[in-house]
């Protein structure tokens, strides 16, 4: 195999045009979801490849519970440098565990204080008004999903500007933006590479949500009014896998957007474009590098168990 073995952790990078051509051709919400299944199965790729890396490297090292078959010499020659690339991986699959169970605590204990905040105000509508002087709105999951508005955002809004905020964060519960936006943000704590899928998937997201609430309140140019308006005074909120209005992706380029014709529903642009073109290389290459991931983490993973096969059976 060679260096082919090291596939999984550098193929990410070439799910970088195909995000940079999702975020501008697709509807928000096909661009969304392809992106973020994207980065699950090349985070995935990358983290079995690391721990098949721990296995051969390891398996020879004194103390090592593994069988001995999986330190043979047939299974070793086929990672170069393996120990080496034993004990790095150790380190990196440690690195990656910190790193996702560091998100996943951060996420859940946003949640876990916004709900506090809402026990305190002994009320189950589905819009909780929280009286605080920052501006901020965003959808908080859970059952049901509430949306968190501050009394300072609905004071800068007017009566129209505050339905289209409503119906964008409605939007954002209906859709389940947030597992999207932890899903790829523990597939960038999964590989570093993946990290610059999560700006495009969050703007897809606050994308898709626009135009949501431009077909709710039936008018582009409230919603576009509203999202500028509450993007000069809304403050980010305290976590990144929690949608919040007008806070997250390019601003101005959200308002365009909305200013703009509807995207298309179809998908793909026309083959016969330049625009066409691009996006069919950029598809094709980067389902190529996934089905090599997928390959190269499934060809150590046979070499890994044939080694381990005869032991068993003996």
């Amino acid at each position: 195999m060679g260096v082919f073995v090291y596939l999984p952790l550098v193929l990410p990078l070439t799910a970088l045009p195909i995000a940079r051509l999702a975020e501008q051709h697709l509807h928000p919400r096909s661009a969304a979801r392809l992106l973020a299944t994207l980065a699950v199965i090349l985070a995935s790729c990358s983290t079995l490849c690391l721990g098949l890396l721990v296995v051969v490297g390891t398996a020879q090292l004194p103390g090592n519970p593994l069988p001995d078959g999986w330190s043979d010499d047939e299974v070793r020659d086929a990672v170069p440098q393996d120990r080496i690339a034993g004990e790095t991986a150790v380190a990196a699959l440690t690195a990656v565990a910190v790193a996702c169970a560091s998100a996943v605590w951060r996420h859940y204990r946003f949640r876990s204080r916004a709900h506090r905040a809402l026990a305190a105000l002994s009320t189950t509508a589905e819009v909780a008004v929280l009286p605080d002087h920052v501006p901020y709105a965003y959808a908080l999951p859970g059952s049901p999903g509430r949306i968190m508005v501050s009394s300072a955002m609905l004071g800068c809004l007017t009566e129209a500007e505050q339905g289209a905020l409503l119906a964008h964060e409605r939007a954002h519960l209906a859709g389940r933006h947030h597992r999207l936006l932890l899903a790829v943000q523990l597939a960038g704590c999964a590989n570093p590479l993946l990290r610059p899928l999560r700006s495009a998937i969050t703007y897809s997201t606050e994308r898709w949500a626009d135009e949501e609430a431009a077909a709710d309140t039936g008018d582009r140019r409230l919603t576009a009014q509203a999202v500028g308006k509450a993007a000069i005074i809304s403050h980010r909120a305290a976590t990144g896998t929690v949608a919040a209005f007008a806070a997250a992706g390019p601003v101005p380029r959200r308002v365009a957007a909305l200013l703009g014709p509807l995207p298309p529903e179809r998908g793909w642009p026309p083959v016969l474009t330049p625009t066409g073109v691009a996006a069919f290389v950029a598809a094709a290459g980067t389902a190529l590098s996934t089905l090599s991931s997928l390959n190269a983490v499934f060809a150590l993973f046979v070499a890994v168990e044939a080694a381990a096969t005869p032991l068993q059976e003996s």
